[in-house]
């Protein structure tokens, strides 16, 4: 109260998180000793400045900000009857540093180059990020705030990034799955010092950002988070911040139940600089922030904000009830604790407003030099420019860049793939490929473009070791950038370590491409842990995801230009470790359009038709080799990829598979048979896992032959 008075701030215009804020501020200009500071844990943080003044600058405006970003996120939980009040209310003050203060981004183009990005892991915690956006200025109006989970709001159950254009301003990733949104910042960070690399010069600076990450307890007791911290460590991305709001609690139990190492040490550990605070001290959290930002010191930093989940309502606060919507019968009580008009829900105060509207200003005009900066850079580097504002290119002039294949010549379509990957390479400067330690056996190395490392930014080659899991995320996260077209590779068997990352870009419509080899019983030898033999079929259940498995080099070809150029979801590129001929009965034309249609008649009946065979991946050839055995009446239909044939009209389908005929329609893969019997009355696949011998012996073992298909489709 005598601080207060003293700063003539009326008393009872001050909630009790405020006044402490007040005395925090107070407390930290009088000396060192008190109040809460950025202490480093690592060696060589010892030597971080902490200024005795303030470093807040209003820090009674952002405190109210903190509470009334608080009752936004109660009164909407409270309406929906759904939702995380925790986070919210217990990272408040964050974000008002944050938003408030710290970051760099400009409302009005939430899509500039050179922002700072901001990804919630927590994405349980998706009203701590309406909140915040509503007041700092994006197009969120009050009205979509208040319509929290309900159907078509701007404010989902958890923040949704939707294609190029984000359904919700602000929103950089989708998040929810924890831990995902880690890897989605690394992933950002890594693309960030990628295109810094390229196209920043000794005069000219057009990308500096960094790449800001809050998540919890639950996001980094996640495997895959450990693997994107791994990663980010070792490539040393100083330009990525993660605040760990920790808070000690998870949903079943307190988090000492199941977890006891020493988080920091672990991240120590991994390369990165580790900073403690109070989450509730925006001068502790600034004074570790600005540090975090400013010292550049080839470590990504973990910021260790020690919080109360559900702050603001005491029945609540520092509990696993704080996790839910257990809160909301608190509502009118934590409202009126905060200093809330008990007549008004979602209340906003005009100081609030007009502080961020200030703070905008002064955004804006950082942003507004930024821009003279890039029109400097356009002037003196016309290559670079011309680099950055090309146009994508369509699938077939990528085509036109593509050498052909000998017809009757053998060649893996992994192998295939890596001769078509070259002209991808030249022809789309911000294309980057990677692998989970098996570039040699993907085949999916970029030739001339450099390897992406520490020592190297501008590389476009990753190498992400074995972390399929973390591999995934941090695609997600270079796609959700939006500069760069991004895949990564590893054996098709182990696609499952990634598909929790696999699923957010589907849902999330992100052109990431996946390059799967090794794709059936045909990998031989390594048996059947290394056979996939159901993986595809449950790759195809997933919406938005093409699934494409050529069946020789041309088809592989058109495979890859599709993969590239699809804009709005991902792309499976299932390759063989076998051989597979080139086939002859149609042209490399006639393939490569057919394949970029998903479906195509690859061989003719010649006459009336008397029968359909389907053949897949490796089983063209083998469908092909059965359909002259049974006369010139049979036709044979090569489906790559269903998910594209079904995007074709019914003229079309109906001209490739006659419904008439399905009962007369037999179907050939190297796999789960299921889904096959939607196309024809009669499958020949492998329902049973592989086993151990030479790709051609466990074919013969597995029925897969053309006396079985002749057999199974007369």
């Amino acid at each position: 109260v005598a601080l207060a008075k003293a700063v003539e701030v009326p008393q009872e215009s001050l909630s009790r998180s405020q006044a402490a804020m007040l005395v925090a501020a107070f407390a930290g200009s009088l000396s060192l000793s008190i109040g809460a500071s950025a202490a480093p844990r690592s060696r060589s943080a010892v030597n971080m400045q902490v200024a005795a003044e303030a470093q807040v600058a209003q820090p009674v405006a952002l405190a109210k900000a903190a509470d009334e970003a608080r009752g936004l996120a109660i009164d909407s939980i409270s309406k929906a009857h759904s939702g995380h009040m925790g986070l919210p209310l217990g990272c408040a003050e964050v974000g008002a540093v944050l938003w408030g203060q710290e970051m760099s981004y400009n409302p009005d183009d939430p899509t500039w180059l050179n922002r700072d990005r901001f990804i919630l892991s927590a994405g349980h915690g998706s009203m701590f990020l309406y909140s915040w956006l509503h007041i700092a200025g994006y197009d969120l109006p009050k009205e979509e705030v208040s319509n929290f989970r309900v159907k078509d709001s701007k404010t989902p159950g958890h923040p949704e990034w939707q294609g190029m254009h984000p359904h919700t301003p602000g929103i950089e990733s989708t998040t929810g799955p924890l831990g995902q949104g880690i890897g989605n910042g690394v992933g950002m960070a890594a693309a960030a010092k990628q295109a810094a690399a390229t196209l920043n010069t000794a005069d000219h600076t057009i990308i500096d950002h960094h790449v800001v990450v809050l998540c919890g307890d639950g996001c980094l007791q996640e495997g895959v988070a450990n693997e994107a911290v791994a990663f980010a460590g070792h490539e040393k991305l100083d330009n990525l911040i993660l605040m760990y709001d920790s808070n000690g609690v998870t949903l079943d139990k307190m988090a000492e139940h199941t977890q006891s190492e020493d988080v920091s040490m672990r991240f120590e550990a991994q390369g990165w600089e580790v900073l403690e605070v109070d989450g509730h001290d925006m001068d502790a959290i600034t004074k570790a922030y600005r540090y975090a930002k400013d010292s550049d010191n080839g470590k990504p930093t973990l910021i260790v904000c020690k919080t109360i989940i559900g702050k603001g309502i005491d029945e609540i606060a520092g509990t696993c009830a704080a996790h839910g919507e257990a809160g909301v019968q608190y509502q009118d009580s934590g409202r009126e604790a905060l200093g809330l008009p008990a007549d008004e829900k979602w209340y906003v105060s005009p100081d609030t407003y007009d502080y961020f509207k200030s703070h905008k200003a002064e955004l804006v005009a950082k942003y507004d030099e930024w821009q003279e900066t890039f029109k400097a850079w356009k002037a003196a580097n016309a290559d670079k420019a011309a680099m950055l504002e090309k146009p994508a290119p369509s699938a077939e002039e990528l085509m036109a860049k593509m050498g052909g294949f000998e017809v009757g010549s053998g060649v893996a379509t992994r192998n295939a793939g890596a001769e078509v990957l070259q002209p991808i390479a030249q022809e789309m400067p911000f294309y980057l490929s990677g692998s989970a330690d098996l570039h040699g056996s993907n085949k999916n190395y970029m030739k001339g473009v450099g390897d992406f490392s520490k020592n190297n930014y501008a590389g476009r080659n990753f190498y992400y070791g074995i972390r399929e899991h973390g591999m995934g995320a941090i695609l997600n996260g270079m796609a959700f950038y939006g500069l760069h077209t991004v895949s990564g590779s590893t054996f098709l068997v182990f696609s499952g370590y990634m598909m929790g990352s696999v699923r957010v870009a589907a849902l999330s419509g992100l052109p990431v491409s996946y390059i799967w080899t090794h794709d059936s019983i045909g990998v031989g030898e390594d048996g059947p842990t290394h056979q996939p033999v159901e993986v595809v079929a449950g790759l195809r259940a997933m919406p938005n995801l093409d699934v494409m498995r050529p069946g020789d080099a041309e088809e592989t070809a058109a495979a890859y230009a599709s993969s590239v150029t699809r804009p709005d979801g991902p792309t499976a590129l299932i390759l063989s470790r076998q051989n597979l001929a080139v086939i002859d009965t149609c042209s490399a034309e006639e393939k490569r359009a057919g394949t970029l249609k998903g479906g195509y008649v690859a061989k003719k009946e010649e006459g009336e038709l008397e029968g359909i065979l389907i053949g897949v991946g490796s089983e063209l050839e083998l469908a092909i080799n059965a359909a002259k055995e049974l006369g010139k009446g049979w036709r044979v239909v090569s489906m790559p990829c269903v998910e594209a044939f079904e995007r074709q009209s019914a003229e079309y389908i109906e001209s490739v598979l006659p419904k008439a005929m399905k009962a007369k329609t037999t179907a050939a893969e190297a796999g789960y048979t299921a889904a096959w019997y939607k196309y024809a009355d009669k499958v020949l696949g492998v329902d049973s896992f592989g086993l151990s011998a030479p790709g051609d012996e466990v074919f013969e073992a597995k029925g897969l032959t053309v006396p079985a298909m002749v057999a199974l489709a007369k």
